[in-house]
């Protein structure tokens, strides 16, 4: 359709003519029409307090305030762009055109984004911003996510409202209540199936050099992740100096890990003789002494026969699934009656063995205040879907009740 033909048309119509490509929010490229230059819900544009003209510039100004957290920006990101290009390909119009009612259709459309080709990666990956394959969707989204993907909206809507580029907040009209007690975690792995996860990384292959360190640093993800409870995020960003010894009162020396969790908070966790056991191991195998050093610059997990350089969340996410995927197959070789706890292993991620960590630590009666600060919870609530505790007190309870048992455990009667 040439200018001339488009001009001709009204907006609604113009809009149906043009497609739009599913890319990351960075690639977005939307025609005059659908980019909210003349959005129905735009404020007067001389009250406004940023001078972004289109609405993918609108959300990059939101965004900016996130620019030193890197976590939230990316969870922030991932939401923006889902619904900027769910309006633009799926309801036809502008983000800045969006009412109530659209946003009711676009929560059904998370439960179940369709046309799954379209929005919804192959296997459920998660694949790099860059790849050609790249999609907003690893699958349905959970309650839980849904009504994350609700508050950081609304959220959005609330500030490029306050910042004079919205009239109106779309999703003002159905702010849900708050919970009065937190959901109960269920993403997570049960003791046996626990076993069977592990249980696979050590029937990995073991014999060439590449090999021993896959399996090595396999072990070293999986201890990180459950025995230290760590997110995803965590394990990525941090370097091997984090480990540090300090004399406890009784005279003995503990190694303790420093992170950088949410809301770019440090917090110290137990490393218990048992994941210190685990770091000499890894170590050995990449060819590093047993012990790091003080501020030793290299990061915590990494890439098999590389340079010594951090792998990326998405990296790790796909290492982790990985182990999962190896065990649904083990599992659904046993037959259909296994064929629900393979269903539910692909579902699973890391952020299931953080889950698991503080659901097992709870399980063991280690002290609900340990929990809390092991995981970085701000407060008991958090915890309890699963107060400051002395520190050493902390160390000596998480290293008797807290273990990840390599090797222990039986095999499926394969």
């Amino acid at each position: 359709m040439d200018s001339q033909s488009q001009t001709n048309l009204s907006l609604p119509d113009a809009a149906l003519q043009l497609t739009v490509r599913v890319t990351p929010l960075e690639f977005i490229e939307l025609p005059f029409v659908l980019d909210g230059r003349n959005g129905s819900n735009r404020a007067n544009p001389d009250r406004a307090q940023i001078s972004a003209e289109t609405d993918v510039e609108a959300v990059h100004a939101w965004l900016s305030r996130f620019m030193d957290t890197m976590t939230t920006l990316a969870t922030y990101r991932k939401e923006a762009e889902r619904l900027l290009l769910w309006c633009a390909v799926e309801l036809r119009k502008p983000l800045s055109s969006m009412r109530h009612e659209d946003w009711l259709l676009y929560k059904n459309f998370l439960a179940a984004p369709c046309p799954t080709r379209r929005w919804v990666s192959e296997d459920g990956r998660k694949l790099p911003r860059s790849h050609a394959d790249w999609k907003p969707f690893a699958g349905p989204l959970s309650a839980s996510s849904q009504r994350q993907a609700g508050t950081i909206l609304n959220a959005m809507f609330s500030w490029l409202v306050n910042a004079g580029y919205l009239a109106a907040n779309p999703l003002a009209l159905s702010r849900e209540r708050k919970r009065s007690t937190p959901a109960r975690v269920t993403r997570y792995l049960d003791d046996d199936v626990w076993a069977e996860v592990k249980l696979t990384i050590e029937m990995l292959p073991n014999a060439t050099t590449r090999e021993r360190q896959h399996h090595a640093r396999l072990r070293w993800i999986f201890s990180l992740l459950y025995i230290c409870g760590l997110r995803i995020s965590e394990v990525s960003g941090t370097r091997m100096g984090a480990f540090f010894s300090r004399r406890a009162a009784d005279g003995t020396d503990r190694w303790w890990l420093e992170v950088v969790g949410k809301g770019a908070k440090p917090r110290i966790i137990p490393a218990t003789s048992e994941l210190m056991a685990e770091l000499g191991r890894y170590r050995d195998e990449m060819g590093l002494v047993r012990v790091p050093k003080q501020m030793e610059s290299t990061p915590l997990v990494l890439p098999i026969g590389g340079k010594h350089r951090f792998l990326s969340r998405g990296g790790l996410h796909t290492i982790v699934k990985s182990v999962f995927e190896l065990t649904a197959e083990r599992y659904r070789l046993r037959g259909p009656n296994f064929e629900s706890q393979a269903n539910m292993i692909m579902q699973a991620s890391a952020h299931w063995l953080r889950h698991t960590a503080g659901s097992h630590m709870s399980n063991n009666a280690l002290d609900i205040r340990h929990v809390r600060d092991n995981l970085g919870h701000e407060s008991i609530a958090t915890t309890n879907i699963y107060l400051h505790s002395p520190d050493d007190v902390r160390h000596a309870e998480t290293e008797a009740r807290h273990r990840i048992d390599w090797g222990t455990e039986p095999r499926l009667n394969e």
